[in-house]
C-alpha cells in the first residue's frame, strides 16, 4: 500500500467561531498564525517561526478541529496521519514511512497533523516489547522534527502528553492543552448548538461532566428524538 492511502486528505473549512477553547488557547493559536502571516517580515530580523505545536488534553475537547481551523485560516491541505493504526500495522517500516510523510507535507506547504503521537512518542526504554525499534523509531523522529522547515506546520496531537519521550517534547515550540469543560462552559456551548431550533425543541436533561464533543452528540440526539415525536404525534 501506498503512504498516501493512510493519510486522509482534510478539505473541510473549520471557522474559528466553531471551534471551542480558552481564551488563552485562543490568543496563542492567533499569535501562531501572525507569525505565518508575516513570515517574510521575521525572516529579515532572523526571527524562527513556531511550526511545531503539540495539543494535549481530554478527547473529544476540540484537538482535531483546531489542526482543521488553522489549516483553514491558513488556506494550507491538512493532511491527517492517525498513528495508533499506522504504527501497529507497519511496525517494521514506520520510520522511513514517516519520513515519506514529512517530505509530502513538505512539498505542498501542508500543514501535518500526527494524531494518537503517543502511540510513536514513547519514552525511549519504557517498551517491553520491541524496544530497540522504538527507540530508533524516536530517534529518527526527533531528527524529521528538527529538520521540518517553515514551508510545513507540524501540529501533533495526544491525549496522554505524559508518557511521551522528553527530548520529544522539547522540540514543540508551542504546547496548548485542553480540559474537560465545566457546567458553565457546557451551558455555553448547548446554548450555542442549540439556537437555531425551535423552542419547544430545546428543553431537555443537559448532560455535564463531557466532553464538547460528546455534549454535541448527545444534544443532537435529544433533537432529533424531540422533532420525531413532534412529527409523529402530528400524523
Amino acid at each position: 500500500m501506498n503512504i498516501v492511502d493512510l493519510l486522509i486528505f482534510e478539505r473541510e473549512k473549520v471557522d474559528w467561531k466553531d471551534v471551542v477553547m480558552s481564551e488563552e488557547n485562543r490568543k496563542s493559536i492567533d499569535q501562531l498564525l501572525k507569525e505565518f502571516y508575516y513570515l517574510d517580515e521575521l525572516k529579515k530580523y532572523n526571527l524562527p517561526v513556531n511550526n511545531k505545536v503539540l495539543l494535549y488534553g481530554h478527547s473529544g475537547c476540540g484537538k482535531t478541529m483546531t489542526a482543521k481551523a488553522i489549516a483553514s485560516s491558513l488556506n494550507r491541505a491538512l493532511l491527517i496521519l492517525d498513528l495508533s493504526s499506522f504504527v501497529s500495522s507497519r511496525i517494521g517500516e514506520t520510520a522511513k514511512n514517516i519520513k515519506m510523510v514529512f517530505e509530502k507535507a513538505e512539498r505542498e506547504k501542508a500543514v501535518l497533523f500526527l494524531d494518537e503521537f503517543d502511540h510513536i512518542g514513547k519514552m525511549r526504554g519504557n517498551d517491553d516489547q520491541d524496544v530497540g525499534e522504538m527507540r530508533r523509531m524516536v530517534n529518527a523522529l526527533i531528527q524529521m522534527i528538527d529538520q521540518c522547515s517553515d514551508r510545513t506546520l507540524l501540529i501533533a496531537a495526544t491525549n496522554h502528553p505524559d508518557i511521551l519521550d522528553v527530548a520529544l517534547l522539547r522540540r514543540f515550540q508551542v504546547k496548548i492543552g485542553y480540559n474537560m469543560p465545566d457546567h458553565s462552559a457546557l451551558d455555553l456551548y448547548y446554548d450555542q448548538l442549540l439556537k437555531d431550533f425551535p423552542e419547544d425543541l430545546k428543553h431537555f436533561d443537559r448532560k455535564y461532566d463531557i466532553s464538547y464533543a460528546e455534549a454535541k452528540d448527545f444534544a443532537l440526539t435529544k433533537m432529533k428524538e424531540s422533532l420525531i415525536k413532534t412529527l409523529e404525534n402530528n400524523l
